[in-house]
């Protein structure tokens, strides 16, 4: 039985736009949209396309074509969670994620019972999930946004690597120092 077809709205990052719009579809999360589309692209109805770095008003049409070879990352309005009866049990390590121009850090989703490195290896999809997600363009001049969840392309992505955050400061509060 397939679930109703419902409308999703959408934000595609690109290296150039940020296109918003809505998809129709039957998925429920936008990595599953993305992953599972028979096309190369995506067709957003009542798109808004804004370059970066213009001081024009951002485009609009009725729909518009994206290549998602072209996509950077994808951040859907409402984040929704796994079926819990498709959910596996994953751990959530801490990441940071490079894909020019931009940064992200957030939780990866890996299988457990191996170490990170073997972990990375096994990360697959087009579009991998991130939760708990920050991304920002310092070259952009595009300022640090959260999401609960960002599907970033994986084959656009440079580097997937550990992230922890660190205390500038704590030295200084452990030796008293203030």
């Amino acid at each position: 039985m397939f679930a109703p077809a419902q409308q999703m709205e959408l934000t595609l990052y690109t290296d150039s736009f940020i296109a918003r719009g809505t998809v129709e579809t039957r998925e429920r999360r936008v990595t599953d949209i993305l992953n599972h589309t028979e096309h190369e692209f995506l067709v957003l109805r009542e798109a808004s396309l804004d370059e970066y770095g213009s001081r024009s008003i951002a485009v609009t049409a009725e729909y518009a074509q994206v290549n998602l070879g072209a996509v950077l990352f994808a951040v859907a309005n409402d984040y929704v969670g796994p079926a819990p009866e498709l959910r596996m049990p994953k751990v959530p390590e801490e990441a940071m994620i490079i894909i020019p121009p931009f940064r992200l850090t957030g939780r990866i989703h890996l299988l457990p019972e191996r170490n990170l490195v073997d972990a990375l290896g096994e990360l697959i999809g087009r579009f991998v999930p991130v939760t708990e997600a920050a991304f920002w363009s310092d070259s952009l001049g595009e300022a640090r946004q959260t999401a609960a969840m960002v599907a970033v392309n994986h084959t656009r992505t440079q580097i997937f690597a550990p992230h922890r955050v660190v205390d500038p400061w704590a030295d200084l509060r452990e030796d008293g120092n203030r």
